[in-house]
């Protein structure tokens, strides 16, 4: 089997429905995810969305496996501006680049981690790397239980 379509592991497995619970208890239901294809992140977007029973759409992209954090920058900048929320879905060392590139701030994200990150900005292509995003919130799946 491959990187690539390696399932999600049995932590992920619980930690996901937990994210997503936490995602609807805080009012922070997405309007689309950005995932990458892998196996093991699909799962857990299906496992997110369930949680927190909500729906919104998803798009898989292959730029995302091993992706570093401009990637995710330019897969922002892509989508339209009436999606105030979008949960990214992807890899390390990649997400945890883009969080100190758009906060300034360096975290560990373990496996269903999740950041909130608010930006003053009207459109996703004002999205910059030099940390022009607020970190609101840093939630870890092990402090939800």
């Amino acid at each position: 089997m491959t990187d690539h379509d390696r399932p999600l592991n049995a932590r992920g497995k619980q930690a996901a429905p937990r994210i997503g619970k936490l995602i609807y208890d805080q009012g922070l239901q997405p309007d689309l995810i950005l995932c990458s294809n892998t196996k093991r992140a699909r799962s857990t977007a299906k496992r997110v969305v369930a949680g927190g029973d909500f729906s919104c759409s998803l798009q898989l992209l292959d730029e995302f496996y091993l992706a570093p954090a401009d990637t995710y920058i330019e897969a922002l900048w892509q989508q339209p501006a009436e999606c105030n929320r979008i949960l990214v879905i992807g890899h390390n060392p990649g997400l945890e680049e883009l969080v100190l590139l758009l906060t300034g701030t360096s975290l560990a994200l373990p496996t269903a981690a999740l950041v909130h990150v608010e930006f003053a900005i009207d459109s996703w292509f004002e999205l910059s790397d030099h940390g022009r995003g607020k970190l609101v919130a840093h939630w870890e799946p092990r402090d939800l239980v």
